[in-house]
């Protein structure tokens, strides 16, 4: 027998909008516009093994990665939907070289970062992949955005989330007020309050790292995560091991159960000196979910994620993220 289904995305939206009377509503209109993207990417996706979405699209990213075909669908339904929103001033995709304009006569009063489709490497093999954003206020006063609206700090965002497209649809995301979690039902199309003010674990029950890259990290990364591989059982060590190598399913995993994801900066690729995340697309708003449940977001030289100023649109950082008490622990070791 079905469960019966209580409070929808929309109306948790509408009621939180409510609570502050200042709203002028475009926030809410801005989430609304994402979720409805979402909705149609999670449809092509579940249709992935069927449809002629799979695969390789020809092209190349500014990344210098393949690009998938279902990357070009997700990231040309988001450009697509938002442009004439009538919320955004700009837009940047992980999927662009440069900004992506708004049509003339929508611009509104917030920017868009996002990360079309995370993970999408596992595409072909079926494996749980998402839609990364972060939201900020613009800078600039009036008309189209420039690249000075989006180069924010991941402290100034006002929305950050991910849609996650795996054994169910699921929209993770805070305005700053805890995170909150959606399950899609697909056979009415609405998104329901499934996970309610998530708070993860203190400690981590599972560590998600590339064990095969630690010979090319640096030497006090190395010895921190041999350091918490040693059984402790005040602090429940050795922990499981669990890497998808799809952040956006690593990170939910931790978020839910408690963990750390970390992917350091390392010395195999020289054209990747400060790792392979994004700061604007992954990084920032990842960490904003994750102090928002109480856990943290550092990088692998002790450096808030949330406190970096953005110099590049594409800009890299390593990443070390999840449960405060481990976080606390990298951070107070690596910084010796």
């Amino acid at each position: 027998m079905r469960r019966p289904l209580g409070v929808t995305v929309h109306r948790y939206i509408v009621d939180s909008q409510r609570l502050h009377p200042e709203a002028t509503g475009d926030l809410s209109g801005l989430l609304n516009e994402l979720i409805v993207a979402g909705k149609t990417i999670s449809a092509e996706v579940n249709m992935a093994g069927l449809a002629d979405v799979l695969g390789m699209s020809g092209k190349t990213n500014i990344q210098g990665e393949e690009v998938q075909k279902l990357d070009e669908f997700a990231n040309r339904t988001i450009v697509r939907r938002m442009a004439r929103s009538g919320y955004l001033c700009v837009m940047t995709s992980e999927e662009e070289d440069d900004i992506i304009p708004v049509e003339e006569g929508y611009e509104g009063k917030y920017t868009l970062a996002f990360d079309p489709l995370d993970g999408s490497s596992n595409i072909d093999v079926n494996v749980s992949i998402g839609t990364i954003f972060s939201v900020h206020r613009r800078l600039s006063k009036e008309g189209q955005g420039d690249i000075g609206d989006l180069l924010q700090p991941g402290r100034k965002q006002v929305a950050a989330g991910y849609i996650l497209y795996g054994s169910s649809t699921m929209l993770v995301f805070t305005t700053g007020h805890g995170v909150q979690g959606f399950t899609l039902d697909p056979s009415v199309g609405e998104f329901y309050l499934s996970h309610a003010d998530i708070k993860t674990a203190e400690r981590a029950r599972y560590v998600s790292v590339n064990t095969y890259n630690q010979p090319f990290w640096q030497k006090n990364v190395q010895e921190f995560f041999e350091m918490i591989n040693r059984p402790d059982k005040s602090k429940g060590r050795p922990y499981s091991s669990r890497y998808i190598g799809s952040l956006v399913a690593d990170f939910h995993r931790n978020l839910i159960t408690g963990g750390i994801f970390a992917y350091p900066r390392d010395t195999k690729d020289s054209s990747k000196p400060y790792g392979k995340l994004r700061l604007l697309y992954e990084a920032a708003p990842l960490a904003m979910l994750i102090e928002q449940a109480g856990g943290r977001a550092i990088t692998d030289d002790c450096r808030n994620i949330l406190d970096i100023e953005a110099e590049d649109l594409h800009q890299r950082v390593p990443l070390i993220i999840g449960s405060k008490l481990d976080v606390d622990e990298a951070e107070e070791f690596l910084s010796r």
